[in-house]
């Protein structure tokens, strides 16, 4: 019933012997029933994100943090065809958010938006299917999916995570493995974490909670509300700018990898904002960049 793939280095202590990958299929889903849908975004945001976790039998789904659930929305698309797979990266760690490996959860932000030739509202299908669900409610799981933006199979790693709304939701996972599972590491934490409003500030208590740890430094940017020194919208790549010279610091170390997760173009601004941060140390940030590929320690998420 299922595929694996080999995983990592033999001698690494974190690495796990296998991937675990398409376990179920749209053919043949897992059912899965909601134990909690509740509102992360604040009543006065425009934004309607959900946290949403699914129960399941302890043998019957495994994951790794960094991976990704496929929804399968019921009924069928105006041709009359089943509605295709969507892929949600998971929020919760690969032992679950109980630790007991029973569940999976999700961040999902309903999509509610005006047609631009007819100006109607749309919906996306499976993003209102899911902020809507019910405590109860059996809901058809396929995956997991993905296999490159898994935490570093090395100990003591330097990590760098940058996250855009709900882009956030893997390094929620990756921070409760870091200070839950591998306290002992030594590697620097890093989070930088970009939303609109501080009302759409997801997981703000939960993330604020590792700020007791030296070694984690969590950096946020609220766009419509903070301004840089020149006057524009604070974005995280102004925030990566301000922390060029620690950030710099870690980039030439051979054990940081970098994390990037958020909507799609996001990563140009980052790489700007590195591009001059290099610049400042007579470094050329594309043979860098081609140094972190070629290693396996930039990853980039996108949708």
């Amino acid at each position: 019933m299922s595929d694996t793939v080999t995983f990592g280095q033999d001698s690494a202590p974190y690495a796990p012997t296998e991937i675990p990958f398409n376990l179920y299929k749209q053919a043949a889903p897992l059912k899965v029933k909601v134990v909690e849908n509740r509102r992360l975004t604040g009543d006065s945001s425009p934004n309607d994100v959900h946290h949403i976790v699914f129960q399941f039998a302890k043998t019957d789904y495994r994951y790794l943090d960094g991976q990704s659930a496929g929804i399968v929305p019921p009924g069928t698309d105006p041709a009359g065809k089943p509605h295709k797979i969507r892929l949600y990266s998971i929020a919760s760690p690969g032992d679950g958010d109980q630790g007991d490996g029973t569940s999976l959860s999700l961040c999902v932000k309903r999509v509610v938006y005006n047609d631009p030739e007819t100006g109607e509202e749309r919906r996306g299908v499976c993003s209102n299917y899911l902020c809507d669900l019910n405590v109860g409610d059996e809901v058809a799981v396929t995956g997991p999916a993905g296999k490159a933006f898994l935490l570093p199979e090395v100990k003591d790693a330097n990590i760098v995570m940058i996250a855009t709304g709900t882009g956030i939701a893997p390094f929620r996972a990756f921070l409760r493995t870091r200070y839950q599972q591998r306290v002992a590491d030594k590697g620097q934490t890093w989070l930088f974490f970009g939303v609109q409003h501080y009302s759409d500030y997801l997981y703000a208590e939960e993330l604020e909670s590792y700020e007791k740890y030296e070694d984690y430094h969590l950096v946020t940017a609220f766009s419509r509300e903070q301004k840089t020194a020149d006057g524009d919208k604070m974005y995280v790549q102004n925030r990566l700018t301000e922390h060029r010279q620690a950030l710099m610091d870690l980039l030439l170390q051979p054990n940081t990898y970098v994390y990037i997760c958020g909507l799609r173009g996001m990563e140009n601004g980052i790489l700007e904002a590195l591009t001059a941060a290099a610049r400042e140390r007579g470094l050329d940030w594309n043979e860098l960049l081609a140094k972190y590929n070629a290693e396996k320690r930039w990853r980039v998420e996108v949708y």
